[in-house]
């Protein structure tokens, strides 16, 4: 068995590693880099190697990090199965169709803007921007799934096999087992979190020889899961006191579901005003309906509060947006209320154009909920840049911005280090991707210490054989 690192290496986005054994040839996830929109443009058209080679796709989750690319190798001449969990198959159907329609909606955005430049510079080759891939893309990629479930050990294709295990990630997480001959390799796709809200804690990791493991947070310890509550409670209380809003940049698969719940909660205990919340992401709408219909992956928690007051995902201040123009007059309110917007780290969507007209009135909050990716426009705001660029426009930033870490769906450095504990005895290797270089040195020497295993931080490209 061969690997061949494709993405996320020494950055937290566009996971997607090929695997390579007795002539066939896998990827284990394929998914979008986000960042500058020059870089981003430029890794994620590019795949380095044929997409009609690719025998098959192994799909972690559905996070768009993690799937998004998806399109683009249909686009390019896949035309293999898709393995993944039956919930991560509803979830990506929706996100992936979402994906599709916010490339074409930013190339049409770009090119309105460069059209005068067009008009005066008529060879100008940077004045058409093409969408990275579209929504016919986007539903040729559906009949390729195919949903398996967790603890099921499947064939892939010649003497591959996978099988899937509860990650605690998101609906529908997982991590999985690689079988190719004697070989066994685990990737870990994203580790979640013990008492996260809706979905069940991680599972032990099967026996591996090879690991390939997240590092996002390998250099710092979380905040207990049950200050996020009080947190939450405080942030809302403040900024509907000063009469602003509160701008939430929220992941629509996981993030926005937690929130609302958290938020739901809050409402019948009487910790928050009775103030308007606002779901405005036709995904998070889509996604939510997902989550509805995939009861068998709550936890017990979940499970009983359903038990006790029936939807988790609905109560009376709460208004789910689909229409763009309803979508447009929330930035016309001026009264405390609180927006849950797509994208997770503010760079596409409808959030950009709440924050374009929000961020500017020391009233309001944004608040951050999530992993904010290296030159996102997130992660600017929460390093506090004074000015940023929205839309190509220059904004000052006025707004308090507000980091709530306690919801954060990825293992920090103590779980991770006790999630590989049971099998650390029979490993031979560890590669650390999906994280950025100081947190994947941290971890590394924390491993290299506690199990004397070799580490290995890949670049893009590297190969090495199993």
């Amino acid at each position: 068995m061969q690997i061949t690192f494709r993405g996320a290496c020494r950055t937290v986005t566009g996971s997607s590693h090929e695997i390579q054994h007795a002539g066939k040839r896998i990827l284990l996830d394929c998914g979008l880099f986000q960042g500058r929109r020059a870089e981003a443009n430029e890794k994620n058209r590019w795949f380095g190697h044929s997409a009609k080679e690719v025998d098959a796709v192994v799909l972690s989750h559905a996070h768009i990090d993690h799937s998004g690319k998806l399109p683009k190798l249909v686009q390019k001449g896949f035309r293999g199965p898709i393995y993944t969990t039956p919930a991560t198959v509803d979830l990506c159907k929706a996100m992936l169709a979402d994906s599709a329609f916010i490339q074409e909606k930013d190339a049409e955005f770009l090119n309105r803007r460069t059209s005068r430049k067009r008009r005066l510079q008529p060879d100008c080759p940077d004045c058409d921007v093409e969408p990275l891939y579209t929504m016919v893309d986007a539903t040729a990629t559906f009949p390729l799934f195919r949903a398996t479930g967790l603890h099921e050990r499947t064939h892939i294709t010649g003497d591959l096999h996978y099988t899937a295990y509860e990650a605690g990630h998101m609906l529908g997480s997982s991590y999985v087992l690689v079988e190719g001959g004697s070989t066994r390799l685990l990737f870990s796709g994203d580790i979640g979190r013990k008492n996260l809200p809706i979905i069940r804690d991680p599972g032990p990791p099967p026996p591996a020889e090879y690991l390939i493991m997240e590092s996002t947070y390998g250099d710092r310890l979380h905040q207990p899961m049950e200050h996020a509550a009080f947190k939450l409670a405080e942030i809302i209380n403040r900024t509907a006191q000063r009469g602003g809003k509160i701008i939430a940049p929220a992941f629509a698969v996981g993030r926005t579901q937690q929130l609302v719940m958290l938020i739901n909660q809050l409402m019948r205990e009487r910790k928050i005003p009775d103030i308007p919340i606002f779901v405005d992401s036709p995904l998070a709408v889509n996604v939510t309906d997902a989550f509805r219909q995939h009861t068998e992956c709550y936890d017990a928690e979940t499970a009983q509060f359903m038990e006790d007051h029936d939807d988790p995902f609905g109560f009376h201040r709460l208004r789910y947006i689909r229409d763009v123009e309803e979508s447009k007059a929330l930035n016309s309110l001026r009264m405390p209320c609180l927006i849950l917007s797509a994208s997770g780290m503010a760079e596409a969507g409808r959030v950009v154009h709440h924050l374009s007209n929000s961020v500017g009135d020391p009233r309001n909050t944004v608040l951050i909920t999530g992993f904010q990716a290296e030159n996102s426009l997130g992660r600017k705001l929460l390093d506090g840049q004074k000015e940023v660029n929205i839309l190509g426009e220059p904004h000052r930033v006025r707004a308090e911005v507000f980091k709530l870490n306690e919801l954060s769906g990825h293992a920090d450095q103590r779980e991770l280090l006790e999630w590989m504990e049971p099998i650390a005895k029979g490993l031979k290797h560890v590669f650390l991707v999906h994280g950025e270089p100081l947190q994947q040195q941290t971890l590394a020497t924390m491993i290299r210490s506690m199990y004397n295993i070799p580490v290995t931080m890949p670049e893009t490209g590297d190969v090495f054989p199993c």
